[in-house]
């Protein structure tokens, strides 16, 4: 009913039930002086947990009658419901990791990081803590005389933005965000996820979270694999860490090609994009041709690659300020970018507008399922309040339709894999992708049956303008699948 607010039972019996429900610190204490439920009295126990349950089904009752006062009960019923025991069963499954992977990773890691550190060293002139802001400000605006901010209190800042725009002038900066990079992979990936194998299944088990997200995405932690960078070399490796549960299986990956796109095409009616993708055209080379008004054929690969940044962006209310950043172009001509696209791709400029004013005038925009991002500031005084709302407004409808059709294609796999008697298991979804650990004999019988469901996840419901298209991978790793 509001993706966007606190869903804790204590706020929503607050303001629904006006009542407010009893502290779990007033139980179990805080601090030092915490202790276990499993120390608290059964009497006082019993009582909290009694309340729980009953201010959880007295919301129930205020709550419900509302999802067929707003149009989400085909949602609800139909989507998230029975998606919840498909997120449990790949919760308990888990994925398997080579640990001895990623401690030789680690010790590669380790020597690339004291090698950047050394050529830091080198072109700063100077040692000192990579990791101190202060320090670093120092060595960038004081000592190299590169340009800088604003001055606070605290020194200058030296976030990856700063950064990204110093890197054009000076060769320091990109070591630095090299460093950085490579040094939270290795903490948060190569480092931490052999500590989280659970001792009892030799698996890392992540938790999915269903309503973690204003477009109805799902988000993952503990660890949260949704994170894992792909469009870098080092980023990728990692993925070779991720292993079937046994040395007959092998993974299954299956992703969406260009998906949020072809929503798109689909939700503005234009119809130049829905021709390009009718005829399986490659659309960034035809965006490009179309933009620069050059034969398709003779479109050069870094033409192309600008055009795939609008396509993108475009769906994310990209403006000229960061089309101008993203292409390092200048602001003018990314203006001009920007309008040759609208005027190829009509039906998109006029979707884009209707759906600013559609936010505008009731509040929220919704997905193909109906599912709704309330988006309050759209009318905000505050310029880069406003343009925020205006970016997630133009985004909702794309991405939220995306995250409703994975999860109708996860049910409809779920109870497929059942129906077929097969033993392979759904164990990951990041975005566009699911992945699955299968036995060998039966990796193509599986690629096939997901193929299709992904493909015709919306059918016979909705009837899209354009095909919507999987690929599909297996290997003996993550990174091999995919």
């Amino acid at each position: 009913l509001d993706p966007a607010r606190r869903h804790d039972l204590g706020a929503l019996s607050l303001e629904y039930l006006t009542r407010s429900k009893r502290a779990i610190e007033g139980l179990i204490g805080t601090g030092k002086n915490q202790r276990t439920m499993a120390e608290v009295p059964v009497d006082a126990a019993s009582r909290y947990a009694c309340e729980d349950a009953d201010l959880t089904l007295q919301l129930r009752r205020v709550l419900e009658p509302r999802l067929d006062e707003h149009g989400l009960r085909l949602l609800f019923d139909r989507v998230e419901m029975p998606l919840l025991p498909v997120l449990a069963e790949m919760e308990l499954a888990g994925m398997a990791i080579d640990v001895p992977f990623l401690e030789k990773m680690s010790q590669q890691f380790e020597n690339d990081l004291g090698q950047l550190m050394g050529e830091v060293y080198r072109i700063a002139g100077t040692e000192f803590n990579i990791n101190s802001t202060k320090q670093l400000g120092e060595v960038l605006f004081e000592r190299l005389k590169l340009p800088h901010g604003r001055k606070t209190k605290t020194g200058y800042s030296t976030d990856v933005r700063v950064l990204e725009e110093l890197a054009v002038e000076h060769e320091l900066p990109q070591k630095l965000l090299d460093y950085r990079h490579l040094s939270k992979l290795k903490s948060t990936y190569v480092d931490a996820l052999p500590r989280l194998i659970n001792p009892q299944t030799g698996r890392v088990h992540t938790s999915f979270n269903q309503t973690g997200t204003e477009t109805g995405r799902l988000s993952s932690n503990n660890p949260n694999l949704q994170n894992i960078p792909i469009r870098t070399d080092v980023g990728r490796e990692i993925r070779k860490a991720f292993i079937p549960g046994a040395p007959s299986h092998v993974l299954v990956s299956a992703d969406y090609s260009q998906v949020e796109l072809r929503l798109l095409a689909h939700l503005s009616g234009d119809e130049q994009l829905q021709a390009a993708f009718r005829t399986d055209a490659d659309i960034h080379t035809r965006t490009a041709a179309l933009v620069f008004n050059i034969p398709e054929g003779m479109v050069p690969a870094d033409l192309r690659r600008q055009a795939k940044v609008v396509n993108f962006g475009i769906i994310y209310g990209m403006g000229p300020y960061g089309l101008a950043q993203a292409l390092k172009i200048s602001h003018e001509d990314a203006r001009r970018f920007i309008e040759r696209y609208f005027a190829q791709y009509p039906g998109v400029h006029a979707y884009i507008e209707h759906l600013k004013q559609e936010a505008r005038e009731q509040g929220y925009v919704t997905t193909l399922l109906g599912r709704r991002r309330y988006i309050p500031e759209i009318t905000s005084s505050n310029f880069q309040r406003r343009e925020f709302a205006e970016r997630a407004a133009i985004n909702m409808p794309v991405q939220g339709t995306q995250a409703d059709l994975i999860k109708v294609a996860m049910v409809r796999i779920h109870d497929e894999l059942r129906r077929r008697g097969l033993s392979a298991k759904l164990i990951l979804q990041v975005h566009d992708e699911l992945v699955f650990d299968a036995p060998s004999t039966e990796a193509a019988e599986v690629s096939e049956m997901v193929k299709t469901q992904m493909e015709r996840a919306f059918e016979p419901d909705i009837h899209l303008s354009v095909p919507i298209k999987a690929e599909v991978g297996v290997g003996k790793d993550w990174l091999e699948a995919h």
